[in-house]
């Protein structure tokens, strides 16, 4: 084979992004980074974004509801147990059990009051 070459493969000009044997490829490397970057900040979004109701629960029983119905989601892949936590992170449910100490509370205070002193 002869080492001519012909004059439409000879080009005086390449693009940068070409390199010769031995030279570093400065393109892949930055697209390697970019790739990595771009895939944390993914991540990061997602995870932020999965936590979301978490943050919104108000009190401790519905943050454990909420965060259970989030693993659910999370490990199921079912996205209807994250927007049934986020629906429900958003509903404030009254407190039902602060009346009922209450009540308790009162109720042993008359009983200890009319056993201690009769009437």
């Amino acid at each position: 084979m002869s080492d001519i070459v012909h004059p439409a493969a000879a080009s005086t000009h390449l693009p940068s992004f070409l390199t010769g044997p031995g030279e570093t490829d400065w393109l892949m490397i930055a697209v390697g980074i970019s790739l990595v970057i771009f895939t944390l900040a993914t991540g990061i979004l997602y995870l932020r974004l999965h936590a979301l109701p978490d943050r919104i629960a108000h009190n401790k029983i519905q943050l454990q509801v909420v965060c259970v119905l989030g693993l659910l989601a999370m490990f199921t892949h079912m996205h209807i147990f994250w927007i049934a936590g986020l629906l429900l992170a958003f509903v404030d449910i009254p407190d039902l059990i602060g009346p009922i100490k209450r009540i308790v509370a009162a109720t042993e205070v008359i009983a200890g009051a009319s056993i201690n002193h009769p009437k």
